[in-house]
């Protein structure tokens, strides 16, 4: 008695188990809030700053043009914080930021300050001043 058995049958589903273990950290970036950073194209020299959160300091440039960013925290509890200083031409700036889901906006126009006006789509209901700024 012999037993045939095709062994194509029994081809391990490796694209479902691969999906299938990606798929929370996917979730996990698309549910995580993020804080966008826009520095205007009109800008003279490069922009120096620092994202302060619970977890991590980022510190980086932004020259005319370019675009960072962090990202929050799904389930904030009350020790989180993000703030985001920046120094510009000589002027120091910072700004505490809540970030909102799914992307909170801060565009930064060419002379360093947050740009406020109508249309510049900066999500101000989300930032703080530290200090006042000046």
């Amino acid at each position: 008695m012999s037993i045939n058995v095709d062994i194509r049958k029994f081809r391990l589903p490796t694209t479902e188990i691969l999906f299938a273990a990606l798929l929370p950290f996917f979730f996990w970036d698309l549910a995580t809030p993020w804080v966008s950073i826009q520095f205007s194209n009109e800008g003279q020299g490069s922009l120096d700053f620092v994202i302060s959160t619970q977890d991590e300091i980022y510190r980086r440039e932004i020259k005319p043009g370019g675009v960072t960013g962090r990202h929050g925290h799904m389930f904030p509890d009350d020790d989180f914080f993000m703030q985001f200083d920046w120094s510009y031409a000589g002027q120091n700036h910072c700004f505490s930021v809540n970030p909102k889901w799914p992307r909170t906006h801060i565009y930064i126009g060419p002379d360093g300050a947050v740009d406020r006006s109508p249309g510049s789509d900066t999500d101000l209901e989300s930032l703080t001043p530290c200090l006042p700024e000046g």
